[in-house]
């Protein structure tokens, strides 16, 4: 019986689930103990995207601690990134190491607003929301 095309690309999408995860599980650990730049030091590796062929790893990263600015954290990816592709090539075992491109995740920063917005709310509705002597 002849498999059905959709069950190539369901099975090709979960590959590139796997892979991405893998990738961000040795790539977190590269960063834990295998990198010095200072640069690097308070970086979290948030999620990896792939391509559908493999050939292109979307890194995205967000920067604990506050101290550093996303530039100088991209130019510290940028700068390591040959030894990460080296690092990641020797513990993944692909046939074609994925381009490496690093990108910063707002997803924080953004939720970080809406948090502080909805406090702002909360303590301006105050006085309204304060029970009544009867009740």
């Amino acid at each position: 019986m002849k498999q059905a095309p959709e069950s190539k690309i369901m099975k090709a999408f979960a590959r590139s689930d796997r892979v991405s995860g893998l990738i961000q599980q040795v790539l977190s650990e590269i960063l834990q103990k295998g990198i010095n730049d200072p640069r690097l030091k308070m970086t979290t590796i948030t999620s990896v995207k792939m391509s559908r062929d493999l050939r292109v790893a979307r890194i995205y990263f967000a920067i604990t601690g506050g101290a550093r600015s996303v530039e100088e954290v991209a130019r510290g990816f940028e700068s390591a990134r040959g030894f990460v592709k080296r690092s990641l090539a020797g513990k993944l075992g692909l046939r074609y190491m994925p381009e490496l491109k690093f990108f910063y995740d707002d997803s924080f920063d953004y939720g970080d607003h809406i948090n502080k917005i909805l406090k702002s709310i909360e303590t301006d509705n105050e006085p309204d929301n304060k029970p009544t002597a009867k009740q």
